[in-house]
């Protein structure tokens, strides 16, 4: 069991880290592209990409605010 608490631990703070609203965010991005690319006709290659900009300026301005 503790090999199991381990590695679920590890990847917990692999994946949140330190903020768990960016991690939020990405998922949310992840599940709205993949969502779009399947069932519209549009390219929406770039909203990944915007995201990651837009959720590192987040991050960015609340580590910065909490100086």
């Amino acid at each position: 069991m503790n090999i199991l608490k381990r590695f679920g631990s590890f990847w917990y703070h692999f994946i949140v880290g330190d903020d768990w609203k960016v991690a939020v965010g990405v998922v949310i991005g992840l599940a709205a592209t993949g969502y779009l690319a399947h069932n519209s006709h549009l390219r929406v290659w770039w909203l990944l990409p915007a995201l990651v900009v837009t959720m590192l300026s987040f991050s960015l301005w609340t580590a910065i605010r909490k100086k």
